[in-house]
């Protein structure tokens, strides 16, 4: 998480995606990243790296003390932009250069070096990846599965239930969640069941009502949900929003 006037971000011009940046912060400093069932793109350190989608709390630490740019994501997109499965790069912070052609890379490095603005190259970057994908005959009812996977498991819906919805047996949803997310589509679920509760907690609804509204039994239930994915008690990510 990141507070204060240190984080900013905005909506991408690409679709559900949104771009970010931290400032610079001195270098040692160590931060919490919490799962989202999203991929970043990044330039950090003065590095351009890939993270991929979290199973639990990231402890990020800052080399340079330089500002981070970042364009999250949403879930689903990163595998069509970065061209690997997620599950691949699980837990993981990945140069770009390790999944791309050094060509390639060292273009996106010369347009980033001149730019005043490095989240528009980040942006145009991941466009003109999705554009290829779509020129080389990418299936787009693939992507609309993701989304109403997405859709379905973030209102609540039962694995089993999302299963029937879009026309897969568990096995094949399994697959194709571990493909598209990096994990299946219960743990999918419950990273998205906490990102909801932490907003509803940090816009000030009690927790006792955040955990009833998230979809949680109770709120030892949505506690412990929240110290298994992010490692500390949710009291204290809902101060670090502020």
């Amino acid at each position: 998480m990141h507070a204060g006037d240190m984080y900013e971000e905005r909506p991408s011009r690409l679709p559900g995606a949104v771009a970010w940046t931290r400032g610079a912060v001195s270098p040692g400093t160590t931060g919490r990243v919490l799962p989202d069932g999203c991929m970043d793109l990044l330039l950090w350190n003065g590095e351009l790296v890939v993270a991929g989608p979290d199973t639990r709390a990231h402890m990020a630490t800052e080399r340079r003390g330089l500002p981070v740019h970042g364009l999250r994501l949403p879930p689903g997109t990163g595998p069509r932009v970065f061209g690997v499965r997620a599950w691949e790069l699980r837990d993981q912070r990945v140069p770009l250069d390790a999944l791309w052609p050094s060509g390639q890379v060292r273009r996106v490095r010369e347009g980033l070096a001149q730019a005043r603005d490095p989240l528009a190259v980040l942006e145009a970057v991941a466009a003109a990846r999705l554009a290829a994908e779509r020129r080389a005959g990418g299936d787009p009812r693939a992507a609309a599965l993701t989304e109403a996977l997405v859709a379905r498991l973030r209102a609540g819906a039962g694995v089993a239930e999302t299963a029937r919805y879009v026309g897969l047996s568990g096995r094949q949803l399994h697959r194709r969640c571990r493909d598209s997310f990096g994990y299946g589509a219960k743990t999918l679920a419950r990273v998205l069941r906490m990102r909801h509760a932490l907003r509803l907690a940090a816009s000030g609804v009690p927790l006792a009502e955040t955990a009833l509204r998230a979809g949680y039994a109770d709120q030892a239930h949505l506690s412990r949900e929240v110290r298994a994915l992010a490692g500390v008690p949710m009291r204290e990510l809902v101060r670090g929003t502020g």
